[in-house]
C-alpha cells in the first residue's frame, strides 16, 4: 500500500523557546510501527501503528513525540502531535502494512526537516529520585487487594524514564513510605522543603517525586446490568496527583492530577496480583500504563528545560568538582556560571532561595559516570565560592 499524505500535520510545541533556524535540507526516516487489532477495529490500530512508526522516526531525526492530532488528507485522524525537542515533518508515506494475529505492522518514510536544540539546559539530564506513591485511601483497595499499587506503579513509571527518557536520570526509593503526604495533609510546606533538600542530599538528586493515588473506587452503576445472569463488571477509577521538588531550594516546581476510568474485569473476590502481567494486560492495568505513560512525557517535558543546577563537592584553588557527570551528558569543555546560596528566612518563618550570581566561569577538564571537574579559564582563586554552591548552565 503506497499513499502519500498532504504534508499538514500540526505540530503542537510543548515548550516555550522555540527554534531560531532551521535545516533547509529535508530527510528521510523509514521506520516501523505496531499495534494492537482490538475488537476488530483495524481503522483504529492502523493509526496507532502509524503513530508509533512515527514517533521512532522523528526520535532518530533528533526529536521526542507524545502523541499525534490532526487529519492529512482525510485519512489518518489523531488527537495531538507533541514534539519536545524538534523536527518539522512535511510527508508521510504508508509503504507496507502486515496483520498478523490481532497484530498491525506497518512501515512508513517520514520526511523530516531537523532542528536545533530549544533550550541549553536540555544538553544534560537532570537525576530525579523518584520516592514510593503513597495510596491515601486503603479501604478502596480492598476489592482485588491491590494494596502494593502505590508501589508498583512507581516502578513501573521508574522503569519507563530508564528505558525513554532522554532529559532524566532516574533514581527509585521505593522500599518504604516517606513522610510527604502527612505534611502535605497538613500543610506543612516548610517541612515539605526541608525533607526534599536532606532527599537530594542523601542520594545526590537534582528533582524529587512526590506521588498520591488518591482514588482506586468504583463507579456505581454496572456497565453489563442488562445481561442478569452475568456477574456486574464495573468502571474502576484510577486518579493519581504528582509532586516534583527541586532538590536544591526545596521548592515545588510542578504538580499535576491525572484520573481514567477503566473496565474492573476480575471477580470481586479474587486477590489480584498487581506486579503480574494478568493484571498489566488487563483493561485496568492498561489505562493505568497510558496513564503513567502521559505522566512519564509531562515529567520529561517539565524537567528538560529546567535550568541545570549541579551542587558543588568540592573546592580546590581554581577547581570545583560538582555532581554532575557523563551519566548527565556533561563533556570536557563544557562551560558553566557559578552561583553563590545565600538562603533566607522571612520574619513570618518561611524559607526562600537565594543566589548571587558569581563573576566566575568555569570549564570543564576532566569528568567521571557520576561528577566532573572544572577550573577557571585564568587560574584565578574562587574566592568565596564553597562547598554546596552551585555550577549552572541555563
Amino acid at each position: 500500500m503506497r499513499l502519500w499524505f498532504n504534508p499538514y500535520i500540526i505540530l503542537c510545541f510543548s515548550i516555550g523557546m522555540t527554534m531560531t533556524s532551521f535545516s533547509t535540507v529535508a530527510q528521510l526516516y523509514e521506520s516501523q510501527g505496531q499495534a494492537t487489532i482490538e475488537n476488530g477495529n483495524i481503522e483504529t490500530a492502523r493509526q496507532h501503528a502509524m503513530e508509533n512508526a512515527l514517533k521512532k522516526a522523528l526520535l532518530v531525526a533528533g526529536a521526542s513525540v507524545s502523541s499525534l492530532q490532526q487529519v492529512v488528507n482525510g485519512l489518518m485522524t489523531q488527537d495531538e502531535i507533541s514534539i519536545r525537542a524538534s523536527g518539522s515533518v512535511n510527508a508521510i508515506e504508508l509503504i507496507d502494512e502486515v496483520h498478523s494475529s490481532d497484530i498491525i505492522t506497518v512501515t512508513i518514510r517520514a520526511d523530516i526537516f531537523p532542528q536545533e536544540k530549544q533550550c541549553f539546559s536540555a544538553d544534560f539530564r537532570k537525576t530525579l529520585l523518584m520516592t514510593r506513591s503513597k495510596l491515601l485511601h486503603r479501604e478502596q483497595a480492598n476489592i482485588g487487594s491491590i494494596y502494593a499499587l502505590d508501589k508498583s506503579s512507581i516502578g513501573l513509571l521508574s522503569n519507563k524514564f530508564k528505558a525513554n527518557s532522554r532529559y532524566i536520570d532516574s533514581k527509585l526509593f521505593n522500599k518504604s513510605v516517606n513522610q510527604f503526604s502527612r505534611l502535605n495533609q497538613s500543610m506543612n510546606f516548610e517541612a515539605i522543603k526541608q525533607l526534599s533538600i536532606s532527599l537530594a542530599d542523601r542520594t545526590d538528586s537534582h528533582y524529587i517525586l512526590y506521588s498520591e493515588i488518591i482514588d482506586v473506587s468504583f463507579n456505581n452503576e454496572a456497565t453489563n446490568n442488562w445481561q442478569f445472569w452475568e456477574s456486574d463488571i464495573f468502571n474502576r477509577n484510577f486518579a493519581v496527583v504528582l509532586y516534583i521538588y527541586n532538590g536544591t531550594s526545596g521548592e515545588l516546581t510542578f504538580e499535576k492530577q491525572y484520573k481514567n476510568t477503566a473496565l474492573w474485569t476480575f471477580d470481586k473476590r479474587t486477590a489480584v496480583d498487581v506486579n503480574s502481567d494478568t493484571f498489566w494486560q488487563s483493561d485496568y492495568g492498561r489505562m493505568i500504563n497510558n496513564t503513567l505513560n502521559t505522566l512519564a512525557k509531562d515529567i520529561d517535558e517539565n524537567i528538560m528545560c529546567e535550568p541545570t543546577q549541579a551542587k558543588i563537592v568540592r573546592v580546590s584553588g581554581n577547581k570545583v568538582t560538582f555532581n554532575l557527570g557523563k551519566r548527565h551528558g556533561v563533556k570536557v569543555g563544557d562551560e558553566f556560571t557559578l552561583l553563590h546560596k545565600s538562603n533566607f528566612t522571612s520574619d513570618s518563618g518561611i524559607s526562600y532561595a537565594g543566589f548571587e550570581v558569581s563573576s566566575y566561569k568555569v570549564k570543564v577538564t576532566s569528568t567521571s559516570m557520576q561528577s566532573a571537574v572544572a577550573t577557571t579559564s585564568d587560574s584565578g582563586l574562587l574566592g568565596n565560592i564553597q562547598i554546596n554552591d552551585l555550577v549552572v548552565r541555563y
